[in-house]
């Protein structure tokens, strides 16, 4: 976030406005520069329950209204530091967004995320609402996806799938907060077209 007129860089960025009213505020110099302040939606929930395979499916369900990306694409390197509950990952990906946000068409981010770890940063100030779809499934089901799973995902280790039972419980529990809550969709039984189409039907009512 630098300012256009002054060159100040902004770690806590400040945004006026809604929608396509909206101005990037610099504190500094006072200048003011349009910014489009969309939505965005998390297409969240543990690993297992079709997040990165209704990813792939999604775009041509939503055409041109939102662009669809994966997460995982930048868990790479540095942005792999779990200092801050994984900080720098998270600051990136709500900048990026922001940017890509100013071509006029929110994003759909499918990826494991809890709405705490985008609505305590600085860069929530750049959105409109931020929109959680967390995909659940019953703990069994979820055992079994994970342990079914190639051996190079490392997903034979106990503790792990253990810790990604505890967070599919953690957002059934939490789906309700009234910071950020969070839709549940379970996709224990539902085939994966199922699946896809209802988290098109999600962006499209709300868009």
């Amino acid at each position: 976030m630098i300012c256009a007129a002054c060159g100040e860089w902004a770690d806590a960025p400040r945004v006026d406005g809604s929608g396509d009213a909206a101005f990037l505020v610099c504190d500094r110099c006072g200048h003011r520069e349009p910014f489009r302040r969309l939505p965005v939606f998390a297409l969240t929930g543990p690993s297992g329950t079709g997040k990165s395979t209704v990813c792939r499916r999604l775009g041509p369900l939503l055409g041109d209204r939102a662009v669809v990306l994966e997460q995982d694409v930048l868990w790479v390197g540095a942005l792999r530091d779990p200092e801050d509950d994984f900080g720098a990952f998270r600051r990136t990906w709500l900048r990026l967004l922001a940017m890509l946000n100013q071509s006029g068409r929110p994003a759909v981010l499918c990826g494991t995320v809890a709405p705490p770890q985008f609505e305590r940063r600085p860069e929530r100030a750049l959105f409109g609402d931020v929109h959680y779809l967390a995909l659940v499934a019953e703990d069994d089901v979820l055992r079994a996806r994970l342990s079914a799973r190639p051996a190079w995902r490392e997903w034979h280790d106990e503790r792990r799938v253990a810790d990604m039972l505890a967070f599919n419980a953690w957002i059934k529990a939490n789906a309700d907060s009234t910071d950020a809550p969070m839709r549940l969709l379970d996709t224990s039984s539902a085939k994966v077209d199922e699946t896809t189409a209802a988290v098109a039907k999600w962006v499209l009512d709300l868009l």
